[in-house]
């Protein structure tokens, strides 16, 4: 028996657990405590998306058949057709039947609705991509048409990735989520409760934890929470996660506790433990941030003395129990960024808890989640590594870190490097100056792939007002080091931010133009600003010229409703932001002028058009820090002798060979020089423990006997070497 079962509600990814549970069940294993989790969207898609869920479904429409649109009437009528290649398709997204991507690239194998009408781009997209992931593709649109006709037809809050989200996206009041939970389940809903039910009986836990980590994950989990409720009233229900962390911490509505006992905020380790001491040991009444209802009152308890657990205590996420092997990789759109979130089974770990920079006005740097930083040690992190290697057999992580950090970033690479391990990582960042071109080198040969970083508003004066700590300049060249590496770049962009002119908006997008007409940039995604309650604007939003709609808080604060002083409808822009960068993103229309892109006037750009060719001409500082770490990360040279001979003259030179994984170089320096080198290079090799400074090696070389280190640094061999395997870090 387990005495707590830990549930991710629908829905959130198809293609990777998340991480919320699996970091729980890990904690839990430290202190043998017995636990089991789901997640339980998976398993409902599974179930919805087979030969039998689509018979159910296309039953349960028929009756109101004359009412479907054109497109559901189309998807109907080839009801057949779903029918007969559903369950090949799943399995050949769960990576179980490759060679079914042959057929499914042939025309005619799928049944196609209105969703395949976004093929224009397919040539663009697979002619690199491949035809796996263009299988992947078309079977994505297939299932999005499955999924039009299940939300005109059958359930309109079915999303594949939210569920109901409009009933918890900025709910001030409790009103209509508790209205809506009054009425019958849906179809969905029934699917969901029956195999909640399932594992309830098998599992019969005493406490059931509940991580709503988003919006679209809320509904689901009280209509959940209210059927335990109904039919397992032992059982003690509480909620965590990232909604409740940032949403409910004003909570006052009495009618939440109909459905939960328990609500928990932010880190939830000790809260859930000193919960299953209550609950399972009958042990004090202890609580560590969980509102609970006493007296027909919402109260809020922190009543332990005891502190939250360091990272290093935490334990190794616990991905056991999951349906790992059952995950569906999509490809929704076709493009090689965004396939990161969607296709593919990751190992989740964070590098760091909080945000090392902490201090975004736009950001929640008031909560803990983002205040309180604590990085994990590099070897405890690749100890961590190899344990779910060797758990989940996959050897991809996705650091889910607010923004890793540079320097232990460095680290976990070095340590990746000096163990060995074949890994393939990626993580979000800030474009800040330490991403050296030698970094970015090192990250992409310990396995980075990606990484996706804020620009925001590509605009200095908002940049500064809101304290991102970067320049435009600054981000072109550190997005220039990532993308020289081999690594692909994607940019979080955003417009509308308080006091934003038009002209900032138009000077912004120009400057977006740049970055990707120059390559610096594979990627990227325009956000329009959204004022949250616990980030610097929300608080203090007179400080940025807005003024916020104020509202009674009785369940849900988050998204807070504002008028810029300003008076601009932003709005406008979004479009053409979006369809502008659409283009870039497959290369073209660069030339296009600005104005193309709106159906209404705006100002010309005041950026010059060679504003980032011009920041990345800049000449590179080769001032390196006495303190800098030296890493050797290639092979060992193969070595020659030779007499070299000039009028009556003579020199012992050698000859070295340096092969790396496509090229070989090849360099010729004095035979003392040469054997000082082989030296160094074992001693500053990634494979040691200990790394030699810039200072160290260059007092090595004098004790060798050689002098003029800098001349010998500088000269070419050496600068040869510094663009293949020799880093300063």
């Amino acid at each position: 028996m387990n005495n707590i079962l830990l549930i991710t509600p629908p829905f959130t990814q198809l293609n990777t657990p998340y991480p919320a549970t699996a970091y729980l069940k890990g904690f839990l294993n430290t202190k043998n405590i017995p636990s089991f989790q789901m997640d339980l969207g998976i398993e409902v898609i599974l179930e919805l998306f087979s030969k039998e869920g689509l018979q159910g479904i296309f039953s349960y429409s028929e009756v109101n058949q004359n009412d479907f649109s054109d497109n559901s009437q189309r998807i109907f009528s080839l009801q057949h057709e779903y029918i007969k290649t559903i369950d090949s398709v799943i399995a050949f997204l769960q990576g179980q039947n490759p060679t079914l991507a042959r057929q499914i690239c042939l025309d005619g194998f799928l049944p196609e609705a209105s969703r395949f009408s976004q093929l224009d781009d397919m040539d663009w997209a697979f002619g690199t991509m491949g035809m796996q992931d263009k299988a992947k593709h078309l079977a994505t649109l297939y299932l999005e048409d499955l999924s039009d006709f299940i939300v005109e037809c059958v359930d309109e809050n079915f999303g594949f990735s939210r569920y109901a989200e409009r009933l918890g996206r900025s709910a001030n009041s409790f009103d209509e989520l508790y209205d809506y939970l009054q009425t019958e389940p849906t179809y969905i809903d029934n699917l969901t409760l029956k195999i909640i039910s399932e594992r309830i009986r098998q599992v019969q836990p005493k406490l059931i934890c509940f991580s709503v980590p988003f919006p679209g994950n809320l509904y689901s989990s009280f209509r959940c929470a209210k059927h335990i409720k109904e039919n397992f009233p032992e059982v003690k229900v509480a909620m965590g996660g990232g909604f409740p962390n940032t949403e409910l911490r004003e909570l006052k509505d009495t009618r939440v506790f109909e459905f939960f006992d328990f609500i928990t905020l932010d880190d939830g380790e000790l809260p859930v433990e000193l919960l299953y001491n209550t609950i399972c040991n009958s042990g004090q009444a202890e609580f560590k941030r969980t509102f609970v209802l006493e007296d027909n009152q919402v109260v809020y308890k922190s009543n332990t003395l005891r502190h939250d657990y360091k990272q290093s205590d935490v334990g190794t996420p616990d991905y056991s129990d999951l349906l790992l092997d059952k995950y569906i990789s999509v490809i929704e759109i076709a493009n090689p960024m965004h396939s990161l979130w969607s296709d593919g089974r990751w190992n989740k770990l964070t590098m760091a808890h909080g945000c090392y920079w902490g201090k975004c006005t736009f950001c929640d740097i008031s909560l803990d989640y983002i205040k309180i930083y604590e990085p994990i040690a590099a070897k405890t992190l690749v100890d961590r590594m190899e344990e779910l290697i060797e758990q989940t057999k996959h050897n991809g992580f996705h650091f889910v870190d607010e923004a890793a950090p540079p320097a232990l970033m460095r680290e976990v690479a070095l340590e990746i490097l000096r163990r060995n391990l074949t890994v393939t990582w990626w993580t979000n960042i800030r474009f800040e100056k330490s991403f050296t071109a030698d970094l970015c080198v090192l990250l992409k040969a310990s396995g980075c792939i990606a990484v996706s970083g804020g620009l925001e508003v590509a605009s200095d004066r908002l940049l500064a007002l809101i304290k991102k700590g970067v320049t435009v300049e600054q981000v072109a060249q550190v997005t220039r080091n990532f993308t020289e590496a081999g690594i692909m770049v994607h940019s979080y962009l955003m417009y509308g931010y308080p006091t934003q002119t038009v002209q900032e908006t138009v000077d912004s997008l120009e400057m977006v133009r740049q970055l990707f007409e120059i390559g610096v940039l594979q990627s990227g995604f325009w956000h329009q600003f959204a004022m949250t309650a616990h980030s610097p604007v929300g608080m203090f939003p007179e400080e940025f010229g807005v003024v916020p709609e104020i509202n009674d808080i009785t369940f849900a604060n988050n998204d807070v409703q504002f008028q810029d002083k300003t008076g601009i409808d932003h709005d406008k822009f979004s479009f053409g932001l979006k369809k502008s960068l659409f283009n870039y993103m497959h290369g073209i229309c660069f030339d296009y002028p600005l104005q193309d892109w709106f159906d209404f006037k705006i100002p010309r750009t005041t950026i010059k058009p060679d504003f980032i060719a011009d920041c990345l001409e800049k000449e590179t500082n080769f001032n390196i820090k006495p303190n800098a770490k030296m890493v050797w990360i290639g092979a060992k040279p193969l070595v020659s002798a030779f007499t070299k001979s000039k009028k009556g003259n003579s020199w012992e030179m050698m000859k070295m060979t340096f092969h790396d994984k496509r090229d070989v170089l090849e360099i010729t320096v004095e035979k003392e020089k040469g054997e000082w080198l082989q030296s160094l290079i074992e001693k500053i090799s990634v494979t040691n423990d200990k790394k030699m400074t810039f200072s160290e090696v260059k007092s090595d070389f004098e004790a060798f006997g050689q002098e003029d280190f800098e001349m010998f640094w500088y000269s070419k061999p050496i600068n040869s070497l510094r663009q293949v395997s020799w880093l300063a870090l």
